[in-house]
């Protein structure tokens, strides 16, 4: 009987227990969390399924289940019955993303059937503020405009290519990549440094919720690393996010990345936890 069955599909009826969850760490959940506010928890509204794990009748685990497969909250016997569930059905996300222990927990499980991936993040530091950064912000930095378009996009593709090691573009064309461009930029959560009509700075907040929001796609020009551009550009965008858009701001980073490490902790970050991504 389907009631009975540990995991299940949830809808709106469980909204108020699932952002229970969500809430308890906002920074680590920011971004399933900001999907559930906007959107319920309805699968044709979410564009996803939201797993939950039933303990003694009551919801105790979550795992997204749309383009990532995210488990939150998830112990090792929430761990086990979500990869279950996920091996059942095929892998149909892009990537697993979650906290370190949860992500390796689920990979073993899945890696027999899922694997190989084609790139491993074994330890991505989340970092988060809620302090005014204390060094100067570079007053170049401000909301991309949405006839700047096409000024920043190429940016876009080349910080995604880099850190992710495909380009937004394959597959198809882009689509997707550009309406969601478009759409940080029309929300004003899209901010840059643009002279002359090249992108010396930019970086996006994806996710946001009530309680918090995630800064992503931080990107300077190869040839003009090392100068301090993103520690003034970010504590620009910290700033401006701080003021309008939530009250603690996050990231995560790949820990290899010392240079980015370091201007993140200049501009007042401290590491709040670590991530694993699995990446098909």
């Amino acid at each position: 009987m389907l009631g009975s069955l540990p995991v299940r599909v949830l809808d709106d009826r469980y909204r108020a227990e699932a952002l229970a969850i969500l809430d308890a760490d906002p920074v680590a959940n920011v971004f399933v969390g900001s999907r559930v506010h906007a959107a319920g928890l309805d699968p044709r509204r979410l564009g996803a399924q939201m797993w939950g794990y039933m303990r003694d009748g009551r919801l105790s685990a979550l795992c997204y289940s749309g383009a990532n497969l995210i488990p939150v909250a998830a112990g090792p016997e929430a761990i086990r019955a979500f990869a279950e569930r996920a091996q059942a059905q095929g892998r149909r996300c892009s990537s697993i993303v979650g906290p370190v222990d949860a992500v390796g927990d689920l990979w073993e499980i899945l890696a027999p059937y899922w694997g190989p991936p084609r790139a491993v993040r074994a330890s991505q530091p989340v970092m988060a503020t809620s302090a005014v950064p204390d060094v100067p912000a570079d007053p170049g930095v401000r909301r991309v405009r949405m006839e700047e378009f096409d000024v920043v996009y190429p940016a876009c593709v080349a910080m995604f290519t880099e850190e992710v090691g495909v380009s937004p573009n394959s597959g198809d064309g882009g689509v997707l990549y550009r309406a969601r461009v478009a759409e940080l930029i029309r929300d004003g959560r899209a901010f840059a440094r643009i002279e002359d009509g090249r992108v010396m700075f930019k970086a996006e907040v994806g996710a946001v919720t009530p309680r918090a929001c995630q800064v992503q796609g931080v990107w300077v020009p190869p040839d003009l690393r090392g100068q301090g551009l993103s520690i003034s550009g970010m504590s620009a965008v910290v700033r401006e996010a701080l003021r309008g858009i939530a009250p603690t701001v996050s990231l995560y980073v790949n820990d290899y990345n010392t240079r980015a490490r370091a201007a993140y902790r200049r501009v007042g970050f401290a590491e709040h936890g670590s991530f694993m991504s699995i990446l098909f």
